[in-house]
């Protein structure tokens, strides 16, 4: 796929994006819950190899190429890495599934009840790099807690400002300000946030278009009108802690936003299963998160 296939298949695909990008402190977590316990490794390196084993299995499965999974989040180095005998981005291009890179640094301290990414001075280089790979696109997460407005609009701003330097790099960038499902302001919180969105996607210059991720909404329906905008090629909902059922129940409320779930499509995976287990397990969990991205 080229550029533009890879945009049409975002834009207009029947499916949705498979977050596979847990980095950093999020692995061991990940592991864990794979049924791969910390004593399995004994320094980063080994650590990263078998989280990469899991993304290969999970590649490289019958069911992830059945046309119902359109896109895949990478970390850095799942991006650098092989499947299949070919680059990860190159596997998936094969099986029609679009590549995307996660390209935050992770997360400054809690202030006006926000948590801002990290400052990124490499992120031109680490675009370059994955577009010489064939990536289409890249993701960054920030965080928002409680409805205070100079965090949100902050919050927002700095993803606004980020995704320019990627639209630059020839990259189309997902703006991921997931607001906390725990947070008992999230109503009126997430207005704020779509409000200061908005006047973000209105700044941007005409012809270019981002991708949102955002929480699925308190209100059911809420972001309708992203979804319909002229500058947002795709919202996809992050399932936010949320299980499979719980996250597909939610997400089905929500027309045309399509999911783009880590939890929701891992959480009953095991590095004991046999591979028809696996298989299995994992095409059931593609099943439902795909009939509720199309509900």
């Amino acid at each position: 796929m080229n550029f533009d296939e890879m945009t049409a298949r975002i834009a207009t695909g029947e499916g949705f994006i498979a977050a596979l990008d847990q980095s950093g402190g999020s692995t061991p977590k990940a592991l864990r819950g794979y049924g791969v316990e910390d004593h399995a490794w004994t320094n980063e390196e080994e650590m990263f190899g078998l989280i990469h084993e899991m993304r290969q299995r999970i590649i490289e499965s019958p069911c992830f190429g059945n046309g119902k999974v359109i896109g895949a989040i990478l970390f850095e180095k799942t991006m650098e890495g092989e499947s299949g005998g070919k680059s990860v981005p190159a596997r998936l291009k094969e099986r029609g599934i679009v590549p995307f890179l996660k390209v935050d640094k992770g997360l400054q301290d809690e202030r006006d009840g926000v948590q801002l990414m990290k400052p990124n001075p490499g992120l031109e280089a680490m675009c370059a790099r994955a577009k010489e790979l064939g990536v289409f696109g890249t993701k960054m997460r920030s965080v928002i807690k409680s409805a205070d407005p100079v965090g949100i609009k902050a919050n927002v701003h700095q993803q606004f400002a980020e995704a320019v330097r990627i639209l630059s790099s020839g990259l189309v960038p997902i703006l991921e300000p997931e607001y906390d499902i725990t947070a008992t302001d999230r109503a009126e919180g997430e207005k704020i946030m779509l409000e200061a969105i908005e006047e973000g996607l209105g700044a941007l210059p005409e012809g270019q278009q981002v991708m949102l991720k955002l929480s699925i909404p308190k209100e059911a329906g809420l972001f309708a009108g992203l979804v319909d905008h002229p500058k947002v090629l795709r919202v996809v909902a992050l399932s936010g802690g949320y299980s499979t059922d719980e996250a597909c129940s939610e997400l089905a409320k929500n027309p045309g936003m399509i999911a783009s779930f880590s939890r929701g499509l891992l959480q009953d995976l095991r590095a004991q299963q046999r591979d028809d287990e696996f298989d299995a397990t994992l095409s059931g969990a593609i099943d439902r998160i795909h009939a509720a991205s199309m509900a």
